[in-house]
């Protein structure tokens, strides 16, 4: 029996909800029999009653709200509809829950859980990748789970943390993506993981963009050519140690993301390469990102817009030409 993604997430809010009373799920439509917009939260309302809460349709309401209950002892998880509308309230992620613990001494422990990235068809609203806004400010972490296995430890060790924490779910990989069981041990937040080893050139990726590169890295292998696939698994902190030592392996670095290319993650990483291990590179370090448009709804146009396995193997073709 296989699991996917999705309910990962699930089970991992389930188990949360049944060990720590302090947990309450609230977002909208998450409740009754609806169980959110993507069903991560179906069935738990019944199970778990008072504790999985709809919300009014008020982003920056939600996330206070979460904020104030955390500041009294509650682990709040909140479900966004879709990354795209936490924008809404970012004047309370980042200037209220990023630095109340910086102004206070008080933390505040929320978890507000993304539903991130494309999927055919849902164009500019609805299909954005906002951990790089989110990376940018001090007091967040931002986790970015590539697996069956991460979306459950991740989540569960999320709600542990002190911090406040954008855990960023990717909606395409919610039933791509299955494994046979639920782990019992992951590796710790902020340890980025060698998901392939290589020796010709490195690729560092996360959330869905990470099964892309394996999958290009499959297509290379046939040619010969073998590449070491890092799975970032958070953006903030960055795992630079893992990065550099798989630079020192191969000397050579593509970076892939599925956020748009002005800065970001895919930039943070060639950054920390270029100025702490320049005489590792035998070629420029490169990265490939969606194009700098707004997402388009045509899932052909879509599938252009996005890296995707193909077009990740030309770029590492090119690379390993330098």
């Amino acid at each position: 029996m296989s699991i996917t993604y999705l309910e990962a997430i699930r089970e991992a809010q389930a188990k949360l909800l049944r060990d720590d009373e302090r947990v309450f799920i609230y977002g909208q439509d998450v409740g009754g029999n609806f169980g959110g917009a993507f069903k991560a939260t179906k069935g738990l309302a019944k199970e778990f009653p008072g504790r999985v809460l709809n919300t009014p349709i008020s982003e920056d309401a939600i996330v206070g709200t979460a904020i104030g209950a955390a500041i009294q002892g509650m682990r709040p998880i909140v479900e966004m509809q879709f990354a795209d509308f936490s924008s809404i309230a970012l004047n309370q992620i980042l200037n209220h829950a990023g630095t109340h613990y910086w102004r206070t001494g008080v933390p505040v422990p929320i978890t507000v859980r993304l539903p991130s990235g494309g999927t055919k068809g849902s164009g500019p609203f609805h299909s954005q990748s906002m951990e790089s806004i989110y990376a940018h400010y001090p007091g967040l972490i931002v986790m970015t789970p590539a697996t069956v296995e991460d979306a459950y430890t991740m989540l569960i060790e999320a709600v542990a943390i002190e911090d406040p924490v954008i855990y960023c779910e990717h909606k395409y990989l919610y039933y791509h993506l299955k494994a046979d069981k639920l782990p019992d041990k992951s590796l710790p937040t902020g340890r980025a993981r060698i998901a392939r080893e290589g020796r010709d050139l490195t690729i560092v990726s996360y959330s869905a963009m990470m099964q892309e590169s394996l999958a290009a890295a499959d297509e290379l292998a046939r040619e010969g050519l073998e590449v070491e696939v890092i799975d970032l698994r958070t953006v903030k902190p960055l795992d630079t140690d893992t990065v550099l030592a798989s630079v020192a392996r191969t000397g050579r670095l593509l970076c892939v993301g599925e956020s748009f290319p002005w800065g970001g993650a895919t930039a943070e990483v060639i950054a920390c390469v270029t100025s702490q291990g320049f005489h590792l590179l035998d070629a420029s370090p490169q990265r490939l990102n969606a194009k700098d448009t707004p997402i388009p709804y045509h899932p052909n146009l879509w599938s252009a817009h996005r890296p995707n396995a193909k077009n990740i193997v030309a770029k590492a073709r090119q690379l390993l030409r330098e």
